[in-house]
């Protein structure tokens, strides 16, 4: 079977989405962000990472659309972009777990 352009561009896109996925630190990320929205200096505390490492894994998940922020003030909270992440983490976790 040949592949068309759109299906080897959604291809493309997918394996993308899985390298961001691939990472410890940006899955445990989105682990703390599964029980609420946190900013920064929280995130880097729970993980004991510094504030700019986290901050690049941030915006490798809002450009990777996994993550969304809400401004507050002079703090941007960051939380899970949509029920879907939340579903590939945890059907993850049970397929690792049969």
């Amino acid at each position: 079977m040949i592949k068309t352009n759109k299906s080897a561009e959604t291809a493309e896109r997918l394996a993308l989405l899985f390298k961001i996925f691939g990472d410890c630190t940006r899955l445990s990320i989105l682990t703390e962000l599964m029980d609420k929205e946190m900013y920064v200096g929280e995130i880097a505390e729970k993980m004991q990472m510094s504030q700019s490492a986290i901050s690049h894994q941030l915006m490798v998940l809002k450009r990777g659309k996994l993550v969304k922020i809400r401004r507050s003030g002079k703090n941007i909270y960051y939380s899970i972009s949509d029920s879907h992440v939340e579903q590939i983490l945890r059907l993850g976790e049970k397929h690792m777990n049969e």
